[in-house]
């Protein structure tokens, strides 16, 4: 599902099975946001791009919600259908925490204890509309929106960004998403 189910492949890279996009290209450490508000992240969010995982084949529609909880750490809900918009549901739920409280915008989550993987917000909309999620490998790419639809200028100045912080764009693959009409204003918080 969405950004969140790093675990397998995140831990053979770290094993040094296969040398991550950074080490590869010779790019410098990413960086993150300079901070966000949590309360304002917490929310769905809409997948409209991202790089292909094997844990997300076939997935369309992908969502993201994520509910801040009493111990300051955040519930993680992942949901897709299969292969079609009116496809088989599929979830996972995890948990997320921050690692870094200077900024909030570098977490790690897990699906699976006691395996975390890195979850940074590396460009974020200043009314919280859109997130850019990535991690220090660059292996991972995931383009969000508050909407399940983004304007071309807002996608094309997001990958401008996203090449700039040295991410190939050939692996990255828009998501089908049910159309904006069909989705309730309850539903998108």
């Amino acid at each position: 599902m969405t950004p969140f189910r790093i675990v397998f492949l995140s831990s053979a890279l770290a094993l040094g099975c296969a040398p991550s996009t950074t080490k590869r290209l010779g790019l410098p450490p990413l960086q993150a946001v300079d901070g966000i508000d949590l309360d304002r992240y917490v929310g769905r969010w809409y997948e409209i791009a991202s790089y292909p995982q094997r844990f997300q084949e076939g997935c369309t529609g992908t969502t993201a919600t994520y509910t801040l909880r009493a111990d300051n750490e955040v519930e993680v809900l992942n949901e897709c259908r299969k292969y079609a918009l009116d496809g088989e549901p599929i979830s996972a739920t995890g948990v997320a925490r921050v690692v870094n409280e200077q900024n909030n915008a570098e977490l790690e989550v897990s699906f699976f204890w006691p395996f975390w993987g890195d979850y940074w917000i590396i460009d974020l909309g200043a009314e919280y509309d859109y997130a850019v999620i990535g991690q220090p490998s660059r292996d991972y790419l995931w383009i969000l929106s508050r909407t399940p639809e983004m304007s071309e200028e807002s996608y094309g100045a997001i990958l401008e960004r996203v090449v700039a912080k040295g991410y190939p764009l050939e692996p990255l693959q828009k998501t089908l998403q049910v159309p904006k009409e069909q989705v309730t204003e309850s539903s998108d918080r």
